[in-house]
């Protein structure tokens, strides 16, 4: 048997048996109205739970993790670099033809000067010709001439040709080669790579010209 509570409606009375008068109604529990206390109980612990769960995922959407920076930042490195490379390439590319491939290191270029200074300046200072003004060490002679190359500017200096003569260690025939000190291969090498150097440049002024 389910239970059930008297209510009184307003204005009715109880006879002496406790019963109320006619407008007596029989309730049934279950369609008992919750008291105040509850209901507000209720209405405030339901919005906290959305908001807890809704503040645990904005915090879990808002933090990134460690793969997620890496990757950020290495992408923001990547396009900061990218403008920058290409500006070299543009530098590059107006450079020159040949002239990275063609300029000695500052160490072979200072080697070359001092064999120049020793075996050729005295008919070759500063790129002239003393005994040939026709056979100068400028690019428009040397193109001339056919010796324009390292290779050939080697070959000439190694073994000589016409009033030049050679200082390679093994230059031959006698007659053509000089009486004087010979220089090894390598050093003809480094003579070579200078002359050529000096000649694409306008024969800058080095260090002993004109002395």
């Amino acid at each position: 048997m389910e239970p059930t509570l008297i209510s009184l409606v307003p204005g009715a009375t109880a006879d002496g048996g406790g019963r109320s008068s006619s407008s007596m109604h029989r309730l049934p529990l279950a369609s008992r109205p919750p008291g105040p206390h509850r209901a507000a109980a209720a209405a405030h612990r339901a919005p906290q739970r959305t908001t807890t769960a809704c503040c645990g995922r904005l915090k879990q959407e808002a933090t990134p993790s460690f793969a997620s920076l890496a990757v950020a930042a290495s992408a923001a490195a990547e396009r900061a670099a990218t403008p920058l490379l290409a500006a070299a390439a543009l530098l590059l590319s107006a450079a020159s033809p040949g002239f990275l491939a063609s300029t000695p290191s500052a160490f072979a270029q200072s080697e070359g000067a001092a064999l120049f200074r020793k075996a050729c300046i005295g008919c070759h200072d500063m790129g002239g010709n003393i005994l040939q003004p026709g056979a100068t060490l400028y690019m428009k002679d040397l193109e001339r001439n056919g010796v324009a190359t390292e290779d050939e500017l080697y070959n000439i200096t190694y073994y000589g040709k016409g009033r030049m003569p050679g200082f390679g260690e093994k230059c031959t025939p006698r007659g053509q080669c000089t009486f004087g000190l010979r220089l090894a291969e390598d050093d003809i090498k480094l003579l070579a790579a200078f002359v050529k150097s000096q000649a694409e440049n306008g024969w800058p002024k080095i260090d002993g010209d004109g002395d």
